[in-house]
């Protein structure tokens, strides 16, 4: 199993980890529904009270889908319909309303930032870096973006995603602005979060279930017609991949971090 989960009954703290420090936690379609079942089955779990995401390894929180592994995804042929297999990973998208803290190391990108954006909040490791490499193969930033712009400001997310790979936002700047709540020594993101958690899973859970789908209401107007948009946005706006090989072998190779 490339998705492990440690469960705490003294603390009430689950720690839902990524498993794949090889290929960097990439998620592969087993650890996708893997990912969905695990969210949905906590809900039925009332001695879990607060949960943990992270990535194996150090090198890596994740860095999206596993292109390798999964290859090239069929799609319809309609533009107003898409199929993401990463949709579901998350736990606000199976209806889990208990608090989650992702604890990052290493590299987040792409794809990570499903599992980033439906968190409560984040806890970073001071080597942790943050980018987004879309635009720079060809494919457009959409559903990304979405899950980000609820935590980063507009100029910060615009810049990530529209700079491609060209750029990663460092942990430090992530604290800065906002994205991370508290940064640590690298290597002591895990246990910060674990702290956090455990505070929190202390708490009465009706109370704390009740805040977060408060918080989670106020973006919930915006947040959810964006969603609608994206998969035109992905369909209409993607290069195939002939198009993406001819066009950009070689470019992002390089870049800075601020």
């Amino acid at each position: 199993m490339a998705v492990r989960v440690d469960r705490d009954k003294e603390t009430g703290v689950a720690v839902v980890t990524l498993d794949r420090p090889e290929k960097h936690n990439a998620i592969t379609l087993d650890m996708a529904r893997e990912l969905a079942a695990v969210w949905r089955g906590f809900r039925y779990e009332d001695e879990v009270r607060a949960i943990v995401v992270t990535g194996s390894g150090g090198r890596a929180f994740c860095t999206g889908i596993d292109r390798d592994a999964v290859g090239d995804i069929p799609q319809p042929s309609s533009p107003y319909t898409i199929d993401d297999p990463l949709l579901t990973i998350g736990p606000k998208a199976n209806d889990l309303w208990k608090p989650v803290i992702a604890a990052v190391e290493g590299m987040a990108c792409g794809g990570a930032f499903y599992l980033l954006g439906e968190a409560e909040f984040l806890v970073a490791g001071e080597d942790a870096t943050f980018f987004d490499p879309h635009t720079t193969y060809g494919m457009v930033s959409a559903f990304e973006t979405i899950h980000m712009a609820q935590r980063m400001p507009y100029g910060e997310i615009a810049r990530m995603a529209l700079m491609g790979s060209a750029e990663r936002v460092s942990a430090r700047r992530a604290y800065e602005t906002g994205l991370v709540s508290e940064l640590t020594p690298a290597g002591g993101a895990l246990e910060a979060a674990l702290r956090a958690a455990a505070v929190v899973a202390a708490h009465p859970t009706e109370a704390v279930q009740g805040t977060v789908r408060a918080l989670w209401s106020v973006t919930e107007a915006s947040r959810a017609p964006a969603l609608a948009h994206a998969p035109h946005l992905v369909a209409l706006g993607n290069l195939t991949p002939e198009r993406q090989a001819g066009l950009f072998t070689g470019r992002g190779k390089g870049y800075r971090t601020r």
